[in-house]
Protein backbone atom coordinates (compact mmCIF):
# COMPACT_ATOMS: atom_id res chain seq x y z
CA UNK A 1 0.00 0.00 0.00
CA UNK A 2 1.53 3.06 -1.23
CA UNK A 3 1.94 6.07 1.43
CA UNK A 4 -1.15 8.90 0.69
CA UNK A 5 1.67 11.51 2.83
CA UNK A 6 4.31 11.07 -0.19
CA UNK A 7 2.70 13.07 -3.24
CA UNK A 8 1.47 16.42 -2.81
CA UNK A 9 -2.62 16.69 -2.10
CA UNK A 10 -4.72 16.15 -4.88
CA UNK A 11 -8.58 16.75 -4.95
CA UNK A 12 -9.94 15.36 -7.98
CA UNK A 13 -6.96 12.20 -7.50
CA UNK A 14 -8.42 11.56 -3.91
CA UNK A 15 -12.23 11.77 -5.11
CA UNK A 16 -12.82 15.29 -4.35
CA UNK A 17 -14.45 17.58 -6.78
CA UNK A 18 -11.81 20.36 -7.35
CA UNK A 19 -14.63 23.20 -6.96
CA UNK A 20 -15.85 21.24 -3.00
CA UNK A 21 -12.25 21.59 -1.92
CA UNK A 22 -11.49 25.05 -3.07
CA UNK A 23 -14.37 26.02 -1.83
CA UNK A 24 -13.68 24.24 1.79
CA UNK A 25 -10.20 26.49 1.54
CA UNK A 26 -12.09 29.54 0.69
CA UNK A 27 -14.89 29.50 3.54
CA UNK A 28 -12.01 29.17 6.22
CA UNK A 29 -9.92 31.87 4.86
CA UNK A 30 -13.18 33.77 5.05
CA UNK A 31 -13.57 32.99 8.80
CA UNK A 32 -9.50 33.75 9.24
CA UNK A 33 -10.57 37.14 7.55
CA UNK A 34 -13.71 37.89 9.58
CA UNK A 35 -11.14 37.33 12.61
CA UNK A 36 -13.03 34.47 14.09
CA UNK A 37 -10.06 32.46 13.60
CA UNK A 38 -6.49 33.07 13.62
CA UNK A 39 -5.51 29.90 11.59
CA UNK A 40 -6.22 26.45 10.89
CA UNK A 41 -4.75 23.15 9.08
CA UNK A 42 -7.05 20.93 7.28
CA UNK A 43 -6.46 17.64 5.38
CA UNK A 44 -8.67 15.52 3.81
CA UNK A 45 -8.12 11.71 2.40
CA UNK A 46 -10.27 9.33 0.08
CA UNK A 47 -9.18 6.25 -1.32
CA UNK A 48 -5.84 6.04 0.66
CA UNK A 49 -5.00 8.99 -1.51
CA UNK A 50 -4.41 13.12 0.68
CA UNK A 51 -7.17 15.37 -1.42
CA UNK A 52 -6.84 18.38 0.90
CA UNK A 53 -3.60 19.64 2.56
CA UNK A 54 -3.74 23.28 3.82
CA UNK A 55 -2.46 25.87 6.47
CA UNK A 56 -4.13 28.58 6.29
CA UNK A 57 -3.82 32.41 8.42
CA UNK A 58 -1.86 32.80 11.64
CA UNK A 59 -0.45 30.37 14.69
CA UNK A 60 -1.97 33.20 16.92
CA UNK A 61 -3.39 36.74 17.13
CA UNK A 62 0.11 38.10 17.40
CA UNK A 63 2.74 39.23 15.84
CA UNK A 64 3.12 37.45 12.00
CA UNK A 65 3.99 33.54 12.57
CA UNK A 66 1.95 32.04 9.67
CA UNK A 67 0.30 28.78 10.01
CA UNK A 68 1.92 25.36 9.23
CA UNK A 69 1.57 22.43 8.20
CA UNK A 70 3.61 21.18 10.97
CA UNK A 71 2.19 23.70 13.92
CA UNK A 72 1.47 22.02 16.78
CA UNK A 73 -2.11 22.01 18.77
CA UNK A 74 -3.84 21.10 21.81
CA UNK A 75 -5.64 18.07 20.88
CA UNK A 76 -7.52 17.77 24.37
CA UNK A 77 -10.09 14.63 23.96
CA UNK A 78 -8.54 13.56 20.43
CA UNK A 79 -5.74 12.10 23.02
CA UNK A 80 -8.78 9.27 23.64
CA UNK A 81 -8.77 7.45 20.46
CA UNK A 82 -5.16 6.89 20.63
CA UNK A 83 -5.55 5.70 24.17
CA UNK A 84 -7.91 3.39 23.22
CA UNK A 85 -6.16 2.28 20.32
CA UNK A 86 -3.20 1.34 22.77
CA UNK A 87 -5.63 -0.58 25.23
CA UNK A 88 -7.59 -2.72 22.16
CA UNK A 89 -4.23 -3.77 21.78
CA UNK A 90 -3.55 -5.46 24.72
CA UNK A 91 -6.39 -7.07 23.91
CA UNK A 92 -5.52 -8.60 20.68
CA UNK A 93 -2.02 -9.32 22.96
CA UNK A 94 -4.41 -11.38 25.62
CA UNK A 95 -2.97 -9.58 27.98
CA UNK A 96 -6.47 -8.25 28.98
CA UNK A 97 -10.48 -8.69 28.37
CA UNK A 98 -12.87 -6.60 27.75
CA UNK A 99 -15.04 -7.59 30.90
CA UNK A 100 -12.53 -7.77 33.11
CA UNK A 101 -12.92 -5.49 35.94
CA UNK A 102 -10.92 -2.42 36.88
CA UNK A 103 -9.87 -3.38 40.46
CA UNK A 104 -7.91 -6.17 38.75
CA UNK A 105 -5.44 -3.68 37.55
CA UNK A 106 -5.94 -0.71 39.86
CA UNK A 107 -7.67 -2.12 43.37
CA UNK A 108 -7.90 1.42 45.26
CA UNK A 109 -11.00 1.66 42.63
CA UNK A 110 -12.22 -1.32 44.51
CA UNK A 111 -14.32 0.92 47.20
CA UNK A 112 -16.85 3.25 44.75
CA UNK A 113 -19.85 3.92 45.74
CA UNK A 114 -22.71 5.73 43.63
CA UNK A 115 -24.74 9.03 45.08
CA UNK A 116 -28.28 8.83 45.10
CA UNK A 117 -28.88 12.59 45.30
CA UNK A 118 -31.87 14.86 45.63
CA UNK A 119 -31.78 18.21 43.88
CA UNK A 120 -28.18 19.00 44.25
CA UNK A 121 -27.94 17.09 47.25
CA UNK A 122 -26.17 13.22 47.84
CA UNK A 123 -28.96 11.83 49.81
CA UNK A 124 -26.89 8.26 50.13
CA UNK A 125 -24.06 6.36 49.09
CA UNK A 126 -25.15 3.13 47.09
CA UNK A 127 -22.71 0.12 46.63
CA UNK A 128 -22.54 -0.71 43.60
CA UNK A 129 -24.41 -3.38 41.76
CA UNK A 130 -21.51 -4.67 39.13
CA UNK A 131 -17.86 -3.79 39.12
CA UNK A 132 -16.36 -1.12 36.68
CA UNK A 133 -15.29 -3.18 33.29
CA UNK A 134 -12.40 -2.18 30.59
CA UNK A 135 -15.24 -2.14 27.93
CA UNK A 136 -17.24 0.46 30.50
CA UNK A 137 -14.23 2.64 30.57
CA UNK A 138 -13.89 2.67 26.86
CA UNK A 139 -17.74 3.38 26.16
CA UNK A 140 -17.87 5.94 29.05
CA UNK A 141 -20.86 3.69 30.76
CA UNK A 142 -18.64 3.46 34.38
CA UNK A 143 -20.49 5.92 36.01
CA UNK A 144 -17.59 8.58 36.57
CA UNK A 145 -17.81 11.87 35.42
CA UNK A 146 -16.05 15.27 35.07
CA UNK A 147 -16.59 18.14 37.15
CA UNK A 148 -17.63 20.55 34.53
CA UNK A 149 -20.45 17.79 33.88
CA UNK A 150 -21.87 17.15 36.66
CA UNK A 151 -24.10 19.05 38.81
CA UNK A 152 -24.47 20.42 42.64
CA UNK A 153 -22.48 18.32 45.32
CA UNK A 154 -21.04 15.86 42.99
CA UNK A 155 -19.44 18.58 40.71
CA UNK A 156 -18.57 20.30 44.10
CA UNK A 157 -16.72 16.90 45.17
CA UNK A 158 -14.91 16.51 41.66
CA UNK A 159 -13.55 20.10 41.39
CA UNK A 160 -12.29 20.15 45.14
CA UNK A 161 -10.07 17.03 44.23
CA UNK A 162 -8.42 19.30 41.79
CA UNK A 163 -8.22 15.92 39.36
CA UNK A 164 -6.62 18.59 36.71
CA UNK A 165 -3.26 19.30 38.61
CA UNK A 166 -0.21 18.96 37.15
CA UNK A 167 1.14 17.76 39.48
CA UNK A 168 -0.47 14.64 39.78
CA UNK A 169 0.69 11.01 38.30
CA UNK A 170 -1.68 8.52 37.04
CA UNK A 171 -1.93 6.87 39.78
CA UNK A 172 -2.44 9.75 42.49
CA UNK A 173 -5.18 10.37 40.05
CA UNK A 174 -7.19 7.08 40.77
CA UNK A 175 -6.14 7.27 44.12
CA UNK A 176 -8.39 11.11 44.02
CA UNK A 177 -11.28 9.67 41.85
CA UNK A 178 -11.38 6.27 44.13
CA UNK A 179 -12.40 8.97 46.91
CA UNK A 180 -15.13 10.53 44.56
CA UNK A 181 -19.09 8.99 44.11
CA UNK A 182 -20.16 7.74 40.99
CA UNK A 183 -22.50 9.39 39.04
CA UNK A 184 -24.58 6.58 37.44
CA UNK A 185 -24.28 2.54 38.37
CA UNK A 186 -21.66 1.04 35.82
CA UNK A 187 -23.15 0.25 32.37
CA UNK A 188 -26.70 2.06 32.70
CA UNK A 189 -25.54 5.87 31.44
CA UNK A 190 -23.47 7.35 28.76
CA UNK A 191 -21.72 9.92 30.52
CA UNK A 192 -18.66 11.50 29.36
CA UNK A 193 -16.09 11.00 31.71
CA UNK A 194 -12.61 10.70 32.96
CA UNK A 195 -12.53 7.24 32.20
CA UNK A 196 -9.83 7.91 29.64
CA UNK A 197 -7.38 8.67 32.26
CA UNK A 198 -8.06 5.46 34.67
CA UNK A 199 -7.36 3.54 30.89
CA UNK A 200 -4.01 5.80 31.42
CA UNK A 201 -3.42 4.12 34.34
CA UNK A 202 -4.13 0.83 33.14
CA UNK A 203 -2.02 1.34 30.35
CA UNK A 204 0.80 2.10 32.78
CA UNK A 205 -0.01 -0.72 35.17
CA UNK A 206 -0.28 -3.29 32.59
CA UNK A 207 3.12 -2.42 30.69
CA UNK A 208 5.53 -1.31 33.76
CA UNK A 209 6.15 2.04 32.36
CA UNK A 210 4.56 5.71 32.06
CA UNK A 211 1.70 6.59 29.64
CA UNK A 212 4.04 8.69 27.69
CA UNK A 213 6.54 5.92 27.30
CA UNK A 214 3.42 3.30 26.10
CA UNK A 215 1.75 5.61 23.59
CA UNK A 216 5.07 6.55 21.87
CA UNK A 217 6.12 2.94 21.82
CA UNK A 218 2.86 0.99 20.68
CA UNK A 219 0.98 3.77 18.53
CA UNK A 220 3.09 6.77 18.18
CA UNK A 221 6.34 6.02 17.05
CA UNK A 222 4.76 2.95 14.83
CA UNK A 223 2.94 5.59 12.74
CA UNK A 224 5.36 8.22 12.46
CA UNK A 225 3.83 10.25 14.81
CA UNK A 226 6.82 11.75 16.09
CA UNK A 227 5.68 15.45 17.04
CA UNK A 228 3.04 14.10 19.50
CA UNK A 229 3.44 14.03 22.63
CA UNK A 230 2.23 15.18 26.28
CA UNK A 231 4.91 18.32 26.77
CA UNK A 232 5.83 20.45 24.00
CA UNK A 233 9.94 20.75 24.19
CA UNK A 234 11.16 24.63 24.38
CA UNK A 235 12.48 23.73 21.02
CA UNK A 236 8.93 23.46 19.05
CA UNK A 237 7.05 26.44 21.49
CA UNK A 238 7.61 28.15 18.33
CA UNK A 239 4.87 26.14 16.03
CA UNK A 240 2.36 26.11 18.98
CA UNK A 241 -1.21 27.50 18.11
CA UNK A 242 -2.71 29.61 20.08
CA UNK A 243 -6.88 30.86 20.25
CA UNK A 244 -8.25 34.69 20.40
CA UNK A 245 -7.36 36.43 23.26
CA UNK A 246 -11.10 36.73 23.05
CA UNK A 247 -14.45 35.33 22.28
CA UNK A 248 -15.55 36.82 18.77
CA UNK A 249 -19.14 36.31 19.52
CA UNK A 250 -19.16 37.28 23.46
CA UNK A 251 -16.19 39.25 23.77
CA UNK A 252 -14.88 37.53 26.78
CA UNK A 253 -11.47 36.21 27.66
CA UNK A 254 -10.56 32.75 26.24
CA UNK A 255 -9.09 30.35 28.16
CA UNK A 256 -7.48 27.31 27.42
CA UNK A 257 -8.05 24.38 30.28
CA UNK A 258 -5.08 22.85 31.81
CA UNK A 259 -4.34 19.06 31.76
CA UNK A 260 -1.98 17.21 34.01
CA UNK A 261 1.23 16.70 32.09
CA UNK A 262 0.30 12.34 30.76
CA UNK A 263 -3.62 12.35 31.18
CA UNK A 264 -4.99 9.52 28.90
CA UNK A 265 -7.99 11.71 28.26
CA UNK A 266 -6.52 14.70 26.93
CA UNK A 267 -3.33 15.77 27.55
CA UNK A 268 -1.54 15.39 24.13
CA UNK A 269 0.01 18.11 21.63
CA UNK A 270 0.01 17.20 18.31
CA UNK A 271 0.10 18.07 14.53
CA UNK A 272 -2.36 17.59 11.57
CA UNK A 273 0.41 15.12 9.55
CA UNK A 274 0.53 13.10 12.60
CA UNK A 275 -3.26 12.93 13.50
CA UNK A 276 -4.03 12.58 9.83
CA UNK A 277 -1.91 9.35 9.97
CA UNK A 278 -3.50 8.30 13.03
CA UNK A 279 -7.01 8.49 10.92
CA UNK A 280 -5.42 6.98 7.81
CA UNK A 281 -4.40 4.10 9.87
CA UNK A 282 -7.78 3.78 11.05
CA UNK A 283 -9.53 4.27 7.95
CA UNK A 284 -7.64 1.26 6.20
CA UNK A 285 -8.68 -0.99 9.15
CA UNK A 286 -6.21 -0.79 11.42
CA UNK A 287 -2.49 -0.65 9.28
CA UNK A 288 -0.71 2.11 7.50
CA UNK A 289 1.70 0.80 5.08
CA UNK A 290 3.15 -2.02 6.27
CA UNK A 291 2.89 -0.72 9.99
CA UNK A 292 0.04 -3.35 11.71
CA UNK A 293 -1.43 -1.22 14.53
CA UNK A 294 -4.59 -3.57 15.56
CA UNK A 295 -6.23 -6.20 13.28
CA UNK A 296 -9.53 -5.49 11.05
CA UNK A 297 -12.27 -7.02 12.94
CA UNK A 298 -10.86 -4.96 16.34
CA UNK A 299 -11.33 -1.70 14.66
CA UNK A 300 -14.91 -2.43 13.28
CA UNK A 301 -15.96 -3.98 16.97
CA UNK A 302 -14.45 -0.51 18.22
CA UNK A 303 -16.20 1.91 15.92
CA UNK A 304 -19.41 0.06 16.31
CA UNK A 305 -22.41 1.29 18.82
CA UNK A 306 -21.72 -0.06 22.36
CA UNK A 307 -24.80 1.61 23.64
CA UNK A 308 -27.99 -1.37 24.27
CA UNK A 309 -30.78 0.47 24.06
CA UNK A 310 -31.37 0.81 28.13
CA UNK A 311 -28.30 2.67 28.52
CA UNK A 312 -29.50 6.61 28.84
CA UNK A 313 -27.38 9.19 27.34
CA UNK A 314 -26.64 11.76 28.98
CA UNK A 315 -27.09 15.09 27.34
CA UNK A 316 -25.20 17.42 30.12
CA UNK A 317 -22.62 18.55 26.64
CA UNK A 318 -25.15 17.69 23.60
CA UNK A 319 -21.62 15.70 22.65
CA UNK A 320 -23.92 12.62 21.18
CA UNK A 321 -26.56 13.53 18.57
CA UNK A 322 -29.83 11.72 18.05
CA UNK A 323 -28.45 9.79 15.08
CA UNK A 324 -25.41 8.93 17.42
CA UNK A 325 -24.03 6.44 19.78
CA UNK A 326 -20.79 5.69 21.27
CA UNK A 327 -18.16 2.97 20.59
CA UNK A 328 -14.83 2.00 22.35
CA UNK A 329 -13.27 5.16 22.38
CA UNK A 330 -15.22 7.09 19.35
CA UNK A 331 -18.69 8.18 18.72
CA UNK A 332 -20.85 6.58 16.17
CA UNK A 333 -23.20 7.41 13.75
CA UNK A 334 -26.27 5.04 13.49
CA UNK A 335 -28.43 6.22 10.86
CA UNK A 336 -27.24 8.34 8.20
CA UNK A 337 -30.53 10.81 8.51
CA UNK A 338 -31.97 12.28 11.75
CA UNK A 339 -29.34 14.90 12.46
CA UNK A 340 -28.63 18.51 10.96
CA UNK A 341 -25.56 17.50 9.48
CA UNK A 342 -23.92 15.05 7.08
CA UNK A 343 -22.72 12.15 7.29
CA UNK A 344 -22.76 8.13 6.73
CA UNK A 345 -24.24 5.32 8.92
CA UNK A 346 -21.44 3.79 10.26
CA UNK A 347 -18.76 6.57 10.33
CA UNK A 348 -17.21 7.46 13.87
CA UNK A 349 -15.43 10.15 15.37
CA UNK A 350 -14.15 12.66 18.12
CA UNK A 351 -12.87 15.99 18.64
CA UNK A 352 -11.41 17.93 21.40
CA UNK A 353 -12.48 21.11 23.57
CA UNK A 354 -10.52 23.67 22.03
CA UNK A 355 -11.79 23.05 18.22
CA UNK A 356 -10.15 19.97 16.59
CA UNK A 357 -12.22 17.33 14.86
CA UNK A 358 -11.92 14.58 12.77
CA UNK A 359 -13.98 11.59 11.36
CA UNK A 360 -13.92 8.24 9.74
CA UNK A 361 -16.44 7.11 7.35
CA UNK A 362 -15.74 3.73 6.17
CA UNK A 363 -18.72 3.29 3.47
CA UNK A 364 -16.65 6.36 1.34
CA UNK A 365 -13.08 5.59 2.43
CA UNK A 366 -12.96 9.17 3.51
CA UNK A 367 -11.10 10.46 6.61
CA UNK A 368 -11.19 14.35 7.14
CA UNK A 369 -9.30 16.27 10.13
CA UNK A 370 -9.40 19.75 11.19
CA UNK A 371 -6.88 21.51 13.47
CA UNK A 372 -8.56 25.45 14.84
CA UNK A 373 -7.65 26.44 18.57
CA UNK A 374 -11.82 28.10 18.68
CA UNK A 375 -12.80 26.53 21.53
CA UNK A 376 -16.33 28.42 22.18
CA UNK A 377 -17.36 28.20 18.67
CA UNK A 378 -16.08 24.62 18.10
CA UNK A 379 -19.79 22.78 17.40
CA UNK A 380 -20.19 25.83 14.65
CA UNK A 381 -16.82 24.51 13.00
CA UNK A 382 -17.68 20.64 13.43
CA UNK A 383 -20.83 21.34 11.73
CA UNK A 384 -19.36 23.44 9.16
CA UNK A 385 -16.58 21.08 8.02
CA UNK A 386 -18.65 18.85 7.86
CA UNK A 387 -21.02 20.03 5.18
CA UNK A 388 -18.26 21.33 2.90
CA UNK A 389 -16.39 17.93 2.32
CA UNK A 390 -19.65 16.04 2.21
CA UNK A 391 -20.42 18.20 -0.65
CA UNK A 392 -17.09 18.10 -2.31
CA UNK A 393 -17.01 14.29 -2.71
CA UNK A 394 -17.58 13.28 -6.20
Amino acid sequence: MSDPFASPAHATTAGLTEHGAQRLVRVLEREIADRRLPGAVVMVGRGGRLGVSQALGKQGPEGDAPMRADSLFRIYSMTKPIVSVAVMKLVEEGRILLGDAITKYIPVLGDLKVAVQDGDSIVRLDPLVRPITIQDLLRHTSGFTYGFVATGEIARRYQEARLASTKLTNAEFCEKLATLPLLHQPGTHWSYSQSTDVLGCLLEVVHKKTLGEVLKAEVLDPLGMHDTSFVVPEEKLSRLAKPLPRDPDTGGAVTMLPTHNESGGGGLYGTAPDYARFCQMLANGGALGSTHILGRKTLEFMSSDHLAPHVVIDQNLGLLPPAHGFGLGFGVRRVTGVDSFPGTAGSFYWGGIAGTTFWIDPKEDLWALLMIQAPAQREYYRMLFRNLVYSALV
